[in-house]
């Protein structure tokens, strides 16, 4: 799915268009509708990859830069690139970096997911949050990340899901529709965006699916923590 189903335009320059519209107000509405769960989230993306030591980190679809902050003030030793197809975004992430005296720290970049220009076997780890699902062609992208990797390297994903309870899909599925869309698209001034970002979490991967793509791809020792009774997941996976 597309977030403005134009004819004319590809899945990944509707997203890239659809966050340059949102990006002044993703940072409030992404904390307040998760009720800052997300940010317990991000921590613990952060603590599973200090304890990889890396020293050079690539963050895709970084958008505001949350991920790659809380990456550079837990990890300081390591260099962090963070890769965006929104140029709104990254400007919204360049002054929060700014802000907190992180430029020698993170580097940022306007670029694609699935045409990466790094060299092969480049980076530590790859960090993805909550930007897989939004990629053109997701088995590109994870191609494309195996490639930067250095072997051994790690891939750390977070990630959406649907939540496996009956009672719990079901009240989520409430929000969505009845919260999220409607003060979303008032509050953002882009309905489409706040009707397509719920929907394609439910169109994304169950989470078996997720690691079989992993696997499929070529990472091993695969494996995902379920977060919030699944309402998001964080994957991992090595390359050999």
């Amino acid at each position: 799915m597309k977030p403005y189903n134009s004819n004319d335009k590809t899945k990944k320059e509707e997203v890239r268009e659809m966050f340059d519209n949102i990006a002044p107000t993703y940072d409030k509405l992404n904390h307040i509708f998760s009720l800052s769960i997300d940010k317990i989230w991000r921590r613990r993306v952060v603590r599973l990859v200090r304890r990889l030591k890396p020293m050079h980190i690539l963050d895709l679809a970084t958008g505001t830069g949350d991920l790659a902050i809380k990456m550079a003030k837990r990890i300081p030793e390591a260099h962090i690139m963070g890769v965006d197809l929104s140029d709104n975004m990254l400007a919204v992430a360049a002054e929060k970096i700014r802000r907190r005296g992180l430029d020698d720290h993170i580097a940022l970049y306007q670029g694609d997911a699935e045409n990466l220009e790094l060299g092969d076997s480049s980076v530590d780890v790859v960090t993805v949050a909550f930007g897989v699902r939004n990629f053109g062609n997701i088995e590109q992208g994870l191609s494309e990340i195996k490639r930067t990797l250095r072997s051994g390297g790690h891939i750390v994903v977070l990630e959406f899901s649907m939540p496996p309870n009956p009672l719990v899909r079901k009240m989520y599925g409430l929000y969505s529709n009845h919260v999220m869309r409607p003060v979303g698209g008032m509050v953002s001034h882009d309905d489409k965006a706040y009707d397509y970002l719920p929907a394609s979490i439910a169109e994304f991967h169950p989470p078996h699916e997720f690691l079989d793509m992993l696997r499929k791809t070529g990472f091993e020792d695969c494996y995902r923590r379920s977060q919030s009774l699944g309402i998001a997941q964080i994957y991992v996976g090595r390359k050999p």
